[in-house]
């Protein structure tokens, strides 16, 4: 007998949706930064053992009054994401506030198993998680209540056993050595935008997108070429940095993270353009939202 299914991991910002499902993984496929919102699209995360496989859905946080077109998108995506879970898993954390009701609504009529899981329970005392499994009793009762540390591993064998055991029976949806269905290409900007988190401060990081523009694989040392855009010309003149050092910084983590990511040594370009785009339908739509 096989199992396997779509998990859908939702929660607020922050929450460690990317860094549970890289957890349970084994790889670094989502990028992470201890800023909210680091997330934007949907990632399929492919799970794959001896006899099951798990296709988790890491989705961009909820946000709770959306202010531009790129955080309706995020927030649609979420809601889409609902459609064809087998299995739904909430990732919450201790100060995280309620769900908005609509998607309470819309999470209790759905007719699959659910999975609520407290995040973060190493920061938190023993008595506060009962309090938390006592809430989630009153909210979601027919969901099966689990207190983890993404980051730290508590939990995390648990939880996957439960997952696995809710799975329906069904062949897998992909070969075994398929990890995401994302392309290459797509990780390398993300890791990009990954570093972009780690680097710049303030409102920075929500105002770049990078779109590789060149991928050269049939070179000894792959060769690759991607555009970062931000919104405004000061935003480009604090990636650059002055005499280019912000830029370059970039570039030195960027490449390394794609190379441990690769296994190969590789030359990477950055440039940086000037187009706004967060509110704008046809751009969107360009960079793939």
């Amino acid at each position: 007998m096989f199992k396997s299914g779509f998990i859908s991991i939702l929660g607020y910002p922050n929450a460690g949706k990317s860094t549970l499902m890289n957890a349970l993984i084994g790889e670094r496929l989502s990028i992470v930064s201890p800023k909210p919102q680091t997330t934007r699209k949907r990632i399929l995360g492919i799970l794959t053992e001896n006899n099951y496989q798990i296709v988790f859905s890491d989705t961009p946080g909820l946000i709770i009054n959306p202010t531009y077109l790129l955080q309706k998108k995020m927030n649609q995506t979420i809601m889409e994401s609902l459609e064809d879970a087998d299995v739904l898993l909430l990732l919450v954390q201790p100060e995280d506030p309620e769900f908005p009701a609509e998607l309470m609504e819309k999470i209790k009529s759905l007719p699959l198993p659910k999975v609520v899981a407290l995040n973060k329970i190493d920061l938190i005392k023993e008595q506060q998680i009962n309090d938390h499994k006592a809430k989630w009793a009153q909210i979601l009762p027919d969901a099966r209540f689990f207190a983890i540390s993404a980051l730290y591993g508590t939990g995390l064998s648990e939880l996957k056993e439960y997952l696995v055991s809710v799975l329906p029976e069904h062949p897998p949806y992909y070969n075994d050595d398929i990890l995401s269905d994302r392309y290459i290409r797509e990780f390398v900007a993300e890791f990009i935008r990954e570093q972009i988190f780690h680097l710049y401060k303030q409102e920075i990081p929500y105002h770049c997108e990078v779109v590789i523009d060149e991928f050269k694989e049939d070179q000894p040392i792959p060769h690759i070429r991607a555009t970062i855009y931000v919104s405004r010309e000061s935003q480009k003149k604090i990636l650059i940095g002055e005499g280019g050092k912000s830029i370059k910084e970039l570039g030195i983590l960027s490449r390394k993270r794609i190379e441990d990511f690769l296994g190969k040594q590789i030359f990477l370009e950055l440039h940086v353009k000037v187009m706004p785009w967060r509110n704008d339908e046809k751009k969107l739509k360009q960079l793939g939202y």
